[in-house]
């Protein structure tokens, strides 16, 4: 199932859909599931401090079958990451 969205300010509280919304405008490819490299551009983005480690963690932490990308399926895996490591604050109820 691809990630599909909008462009989100971070500067605020956002729910899970407008997280998955935000990190869709990084799925560069457009193959619906966020690699390494978008990843990192996400990071990036909100604060470009150690972004290559980080982009690694966050897959890592988040990609639940292993095969290196981050699906719609795997983003409430990353949720956590992002609040912790990207400054986020992302409400999942």
């Amino acid at each position: 199932m691809a990630i599909k969205g909008t462009t989100r300010s971070v500067n605020s509280d956002m729910s899970l859909e407008e997280f998955k919304e935000w990190l869709s405008k990084f799925d560069t490819d457009g193959d619906g599931r966020i690699s390494k490299a978008e990843l990192k551009k996400a990071i990036k983005s909100v604060q470009g401090r150690f972004s290559s480690w980080k982009s690694r963690q966050g897959i890592r932490l988040a990609d639940s079958d292993g095969d290196g990308f981050i699906d719609e399926n795997e983003i409430e895996n990353l949720v956590e990451f992002a609040k912790q490591n990207m400054g986020l604050k992302i409400s999942v109820y």
